[in-house]
């Protein structure tokens, strides 16, 4: 049996330029970090007693006989990938899916660890990231960018990379205080409503040529942002450069945002935030605000119709809670 714990992420900037459609010609950057919620992912093999070949339980539970009749697109392509068999496939998370904190690949990324782990695989960091993205954008074709799996298999907080060659993560070198005072000033509010991302990333992919200019911007407020992170002036400049790629972003599509969510954002600025953004592709789950500690009554109180989530970074990425080799 093996137990993966994977953390969702949250991304501050460069949403967008991790398109392969655009960094392949341009590059791309993001600034993002994974935080102390997480998914968790347990695989055994099925013992031989009963009806059914595989239990994958999520949302639903399905029991089949054949990896074909796998309704859930992800777990049926990995299984076939690893050439995988008689699987009990558990999912369990801390935070609901579609909720834009990359949750379809922290699951993936730690599904994938689970079963090199049961063949008694090591499989390193990279090359997981790797594995997830070929399985989500490639076998089962969906459309997205790439940093979620690279930030759910390192964790912490990076700047990562893109280039037509590949991605590199590279830390973003602050003091503890700097980073803990970060945290402090941020607030993550769930909005109350889901959304399929893929179907969302489908439209900003299609719009992509067409963006060139706003995407590019967006890719230079990475570097204003890690600026203001590794200098000493003052922090508050962070929220005020997520509202401007907030704004930046909600213009690339108009399923990016909608009534709901800007009445929602601007409550929390009128309140006190000094800016903040709606994590993941858009369209709803998790709103992030950047709000100075003596606001942040005024803020919960402005939003008290939304579930308040205290958070902390974190810095392990996907590892492994539990293993044990199971007998030929």
């Amino acid at each position: 049996m093996v137990i993966t714990q994977t953390p969702f992420r949250m991304s501050f900037f460069g949403g967008g330029t991790d398109f392969p459609g655009f960094f392949e010609e341009y590059g791309g950057s993001v600034i993002s970090t994974s935080f102390d919620k997480y998914c968790y992912v347990t695989v055994r093999h099925l013992p031989r007693f009963f009806e059914y070949s595989n239990e994958i339980t999520y949302a639903k539970i399905e029991r089949i006989n054949k990896i074909d009749e796998i309704e859930h697109p992800a777990v049926r392509e990995a299984m076939r990938y690893l050439d995988m068999h008689e699987l009990r496939i558990t999912y369990e998370a801390d935070l609901p899916a579609r909720s834009g904190i990359g949750s379809s690949s922290s699951f993936a990324i730690g599904m994938l660890q689970a079963f090199h782990a049961l063949k008694g695989q090591y499989i390193d960091k990279m090359a997981l990231a790797k594995e997830a993205i070929h399985l989500e954008r490639v076998l089962c074709k969906e459309s997205g960018g790439v940093q979620d799996q690279i930030a759910a298999s390192y964790g912490g907080f990076n700047r990562i990379n893109f280039t037509s060659e590949g991605f590199s993560v590279n830390p973003v070198i602050i003091s503890n205080e700097r980073k803990e005072l970060l945290n402090g000033n941020l607030m993550l509010f769930f909005s109350g409503f889901s959304r399929i991302s893929a179907e969302i990333s489908k439209s900003q992919e299609s719009v992509t040529h067409k963006k060139i200019q706003e995407l590019k911007e967006m890719m230079q407020l990475v570097d204003e942002a890690e600026k203001v992170l590794t200098s000493k002036c003052n922090l508050n400049e962070f929220g005020r450069l997520l509202d401007y790629t907030w704004k930046i972003k909600r213009g690339i599509t108009n399923k990016i945002s909608n009534n709901t969510i800007d009445e929602i954002y601007e409550k929390a600025c009128e309140a006190g935030a000094t800016g903040g953004k709606l994590l993941g592709a858009g369209g709803g789950g998790f709103l992030l605000f950047y709000v100075d500690v003596e606001k942040q009554e005024n803020v919960k109180k402005a939003l008290n119709n939304l579930l308040y989530v205290p958070f902390k970074f974190e810095n392990s990425g996907s590892h492994i809670l539990y293993y044990k080799p199971e007998e030929e």
